[in-house]
């Protein structure tokens, strides 16, 4: 059995609101609350980036249109003794999936964790 950090990409919908750095804040808060009132405190959550089509630079997963915005976010999971990388992949969404319904997921990378960090991960907790 060996530990994954899994990664996955989810687009959050946001009502009313009137910049990119709202959108951004109120997306990370709705989706935090939803993960930690279910136990799922330790998901780490991020924005996403897309790059740009023009100049090919990254730049922050924030669409807004009539004070609706589409935010493109990231989540982050240690999944510990799972069989492969499809098994932790499944792990990770089906924790995520289960508190975040109608939200889909999709993976964006899977890496495995050295045994080191993972009992060191296994004494901090």
């Amino acid at each position: 059995m060996n530990n994954y950090y899994v990664t996955l990409e989810a687009a959050w919908s946001v009502k009313d609101v009137e910049s990119v750095e709202d959108a951004m804040s109120v997306a990370i808060s709705e989706a935090g609350n939803k993960l930690n009132k279910s136990g799922l405190g330790y998901v780490e959550i991020d924005i996403g980036s897309t790059l740009c089509p023009a100049c090919g630079q990254p730049f922050e997963s924030v669409y807004i249109a009539a004070d609706t915005a589409l935010v493109g976010l990231i989540f982050g999971m240690k999944v510990f003794n799972a069989e492969n990388q499809e098994h932790a992949i499944r792990i990770a969404k089906s924790s995520i999936g289960n508190v975040l319904t109608e939200t889909p997921l999709e993976e964006i990378e899977v890496e495995e964790i050295e045994e080191e960090e993972a009992e060191k991960e296994g004494k901090e907790a």
